[in-house]
């Protein structure tokens, strides 16, 4: 038999194919880092701004709305105060497709520039007694431009973190967003508090009261700053690869695919953000009002223990947030749902008895309980939505949420506190709350430690 020639070439023997890994984004922690920093000083400049409107609502109440009647005073007050959330919806629709089109990192850009001046604006305005019915039409043109904004600032800033936090620390960095919020809350009630101590009460109602909200400008050039340093996220650079590859320019979302094409996860967004808005509006904006002109509470003392509640808060938040990481999201949720439906009454009863000790329980323990979603919100609502629309579809069910149910808790409950002369009904609202929400948990699929939908994971 005649050897093979040199040329020859023997078939090889096939090998099993082993499959390829999956495509993975590997985080840079640094960038992660910055990401998360920027992010929360815009929210904590957001909720800053709500802080100081919020514990001051009885001074603006007599700069802006004079009358002779407290109550009234106070419900103009919350009115102008609930009027920037109508406007949210509006703002979500406008910042969140277009934070899906040309990038998180230039609509939150925006959205700060827009939030800084609105408030800074507030520090400027004339009293009533300068310039008449013109004081509160400005009050309120201030507040709608801060609405607009915000409008995109929650959803595109947990969407950031969210984008860039590797899947198994996501709760853990997405905590941080709230924990910016709280010190926002700190920050403008501790200079309220400040104030309230060291000025008269004619030097708060001529000059005091402008001080907190001229800070903004300052505070903005900053949070600006550190987002412009920023780069896109990966999970929409991936989109816009996606997009070249088809030769189109940018992603296209229209407003049916955020909406009709999610319908199911918008419901599960309206029901969370309704629980978690409701209650945090309850305890960190309405309360301090509730203490001084419902129960008429000593102003400086009730300021203090809603300060040291949110410190709490605070202390608690990223151990919670690594809590998810564990655990999962649904259970942390659910947990608080069940809290506020079991300990709303007993825990308002306590707030009722007066003493410092009685309050500072009852607001410690509801505090408690909202750092359940303060925690697991961030990370879990931006993976209700894949990433073609997550930035649009989250503005349009957070914020239709809070304009409806969130915002307007304090005006609603004052309301129907006068209507119905029942001091509970603050309670009885947030057992309401917690009722939607445990519905929407009961739904939600668990997202710790997988990847965002539509995106690769993130180690």
């Amino acid at each position: 038999m005649p050897l093979p020639s040199a040329t020859a070439v023997t078939p090889a023997v096939p090998r099993p194919r082993t499959p390829a890994p999956p495509e993975a984004y590997v985080t840079d922690p640094a960038l992660v880092k910055r990401a998360v920093k920027a992010a929360a000083l815009g929210n904590a400049m957001e909720w800053f701004d709500f802080g100081v409107y919020s514990y001051i609502a009885v001074t603006l109440g007599k700069v802006f709305f004079p009358s002779g009647n407290p109550t009234a005073q106070l419900l103009s007050t919350f009115g102008a105060f609930a009027a920037a959330f109508l406007v949210r919806p509006l703002g979500g629709m406008v910042f969140g497709p277009l934070g899906d089109r040309v990038g998180r990192q230039k609509v939150l850009a925006l959205t700060m520039i827009m939030m800084a001046a609105g408030t800074f604006a507030i520090g400027l305005i004339p009293s009533y007694a300068t310039i008449g019915v013109g004081a509160p039409l400005l009050l309120l043109a201030a507040r709608l431009v801060q609405g607009f904004s915000t409008g995109g600032e929650y959803a595109g800033a947990s969407t950031f973190i969210a984008e860039y936090a590797p899947d198994k620390k996501r709760g853990f960095f997405g905590s941080w967003l709230e924990f910016g919020t709280l010190a926002g809350y700190i920050g403008g009630a501790g200079l309220v508090t400040l104030m309230t101590a060291f000025l008269s009460t004619d030097d708060l109602l001529s000059w005091g009261w402008r001080v907190p909200f001229l800070i903004a400008g300052p505070m903005g050039i900053i949070g600006l700053y550190l987002r412009m340093r920023l780069e896109e996220t990966p999970a929409f650079a991936a989109e816009l690869a996606k997009a070249s590859k088809k030769e189109v320019d940018r992603p296209k979302v229209r407003l049916r695919d955020m909406v009709a094409g999610q319908w199911r996860a918008l419901l599960l967004c309206v029901g969370l953000v309704l629980v978690f808005n409701v209650t945090d509006y309850m305890l960190l904006s309405y309360m301090p009002s509730y203490l001084t002109s419902e129960l008429k509470y000593d102003e400086t003392h009730g300021l203090l223990v809603v300060l040291g509640v949110m410190a709490l808060m605070m202390i608690v938040q990223p151990f919670a947030g690594a809590l998810t990481d564990r655990i999962g999201r649904r259970p942390v949720i659910a947990a608080g749902c069940v809290g506020f439906l079991a300990l709303s009454v007993p825990a308002l009863l306590l707030i009722r008895q007066g003493s410092l000790l009685a309050v500072a329980l009852g607001m410690g323990a509801l505090g408690l309980l909202l750092v359940c979603f303060t925690s697991a919100m961030p990370a879990a609502l931006p993976a209700l939505f894949p990433t073609k629309v997550r930035y649009g579809s989250l503005s349009i069910g957070f914020n239709v949420s809070v304009s409806l149910f969130g915002g307007t808790t304090p005006l609603v409950t004052t309301a129907l506190i006068g209507a119905t002369g029942n001091m509970m009904m603050p309670a009885y609202y947030m057992m309401a709350a917690a009722v939607v929400g445990g519905v929407a948990v009961w739904f939600m699929t668990e997202s710790a430690g997988r990847p965002l939908p539509g995106s690769a994971p993130a180690v």
